[in-house]
């Protein structure tokens, strides 16, 4: 199983990733995305719903992952209510997966490798 090595290069991400990954690298981010997740759309006052945050601090963070492309809201009645984007979410589960094939295939290097030298 020999592989040339600039198969294993790191290839650079797309330019929509550094602020897909950055929109994702806060707690209250990823906890809005849970709860969209497991019951959207919701309204901004139900995400802050049991948060402990305020409905202004929920509206930022949810302008932040809108402005990455992860969620996107439309009115309903008087209220804003906000949803997951699924097609960027697997957009970015796609870049994930191809890191994670190249950490699979440098492992595979090492295993042999070492087994080389045995």
């Amino acid at each position: 199983m020999s592989r040339s090595r600039g198969s294993a290069a790191l290839q650079l991400p797309p330019p929509d990733a550094v602020p897909l990954f950055a929109a994702l690298g806060d707690a209250t981010r990823l906890r809005l995305l849970g709860r969209l997740s497991a019951g959207g759309p919701l309204s901004i006052t139900r995400l802050s719903e049991g948060t402990g945050v305020t409905r202004q601090a929920i509206t930022r963070h949810l302008h932040a992952l809108g402005r990455a492309g992860l969620v996107r809201h439309a009115r309903r009645g008087r209220e804003q209510v906000w949803d997951l984007n699924p097609k960027r979410l697997e957009r970015a589960k796609r870049y994930l997966d191809q890191i994670a094939a190249q950490w699979d295939d440098a492992a595979e290097r090492l295993r042999m490798f070492v087994e080389d030298e045995e």
